[in-house]
């Protein structure tokens, strides 16, 4: 994976633009980060789509951003010189993904049928955009076409929104989503851009999927954390069981042999997507301990503290 493919994977949702007033580029990308996406694909449907570009680079030079609906090598030489970092277009034009190849342009190129697909790994592209996704037949669509190419990877955008967000990144063959839901014309248009921040940190959300999982109460030994939990299930009907270190109380109390993280316990959060939330987290400035996280067999991310404790308690974050 790309340094660029990383970043977006991170994001997993990547807003699509249509900036048609320049004046509106800078609040805009304000409102996308401090929603949470510091991102945006600028689309070259205007006129001013390079201008806007060149805004919000200049503005804001750690946003991630790239232009959309390139069409040909001129707007590639435009977008670029606006300060696009990539390229994304709505189809396969191999003469404009052969340019930005041999420029080292990095370029997500539209791809609707396995003869698309084969192209771009001729021009040795890893990952495509599936476009227009819910039009082409969705997410159906793109797992059946999918599965002949193993290393390829997925943008899907056009139809995206927070209802079906969830299900697209949940295929692993899915580098992030393109979506426009959290940035609609008419919001742009009105200046509304409060709305845009509120709607975008709820995509976010609805994308990690926080939930509570448990609280870890450290005791001093196993048979005082024995009599605690014996307590909840006698009290609460709270049915024990035992680990390693532990014992449950039903699925929301857990208490310790001994005194673990936290100077009184330890807090779980559950995530759909424990890396992304770790990059979520360390973009609005929060820290993790490397020596506690734990990967699956895939090699991502499972489980991950914070460094930092809350009210005496330290805090994880676990995959559903």
């Amino acid at each position: 994976m790309t340094e660029l493919e990383k970043k977006v994977y991170d994001l997993g949702v990547l807003p699509v633009i249509k900036i048609s007033n320049p004046d509106d580029a800078i609040p805009l990308a304000k409102a996308l980060i401090d929603g949470g996406l510091p991102a945006a694909e600028i689309t070259f449907r205007t006129s001013c789509a390079a201008e806007a570009i060149k805004r919000i680079t200049e503005a804001y030079p750690e946003m991630l951003v790239g232009a959309g609906t390139v069409l040909n090598a001129e707007q590639v030489d435009a977008a670029v010189a606006a300060g696009a970092s990539f390229i994304v277009s709505p189809g396969f034009n191999p003469k404009t993904v052969a340019y930005c190849r041999s420029k080292n342009i990095p370029i997500i190129p539209g791809c609707s049928s396995p003869s698309d697909i084969e192209q771009a790994i001729e021009l040795g592209l890893e990952t495509v955009k599936f476009f227009p996704a819910e039009a082409a037949g969705g997410l159906k669509m793109l797992k059946a076409m999918a599965a002949p190419y193993g290393a390829m990877r997925f943008m899907p955008t056009g139809g995206i929104d927070a209802s079906n967000l969830l299900s697209y990144l949940s295929f692993d063959k899915i580098l992030c989503c393109g979506g426009s839901f959290m940035v609609k014309d008419e919001l742009i248009k009105a200046g509304d851009f409060a709305t845009i921040t509120e709607l975008t940190r709820g995509a976010v959300r609805s994308m990690l999927g926080f939930e509570f999982a448990h609280i870890g109460i450290n005791t001093e030994c196993k048979e005082e954390a024995e009599r605690a939990a014996k307590l909840f299930d006698v009290m609460f009907g709270m049915p024990i069981r035992e680990t390693s270190k532990s014992y449950f109380a039903g699925s929301s109390f857990e208490l310790m042999m001994k005194p673990g993280p936290g100077k009184y316990g330890h807090i779980g959060i559950k995530t759909n997507f424990v890396d992304r939330a770790i990059a979520y987290f360390e973009r609005l400035g929060f820290a993790f301990d490397p020596e506690s996280i734990v990967y699956a067999e895939n090699g991502k991310p499972k489980f991950a503290y914070f460094k930092d404790e809350i009210a005496g308690f330290a805090v994880h974050i676990v995959a559903k």
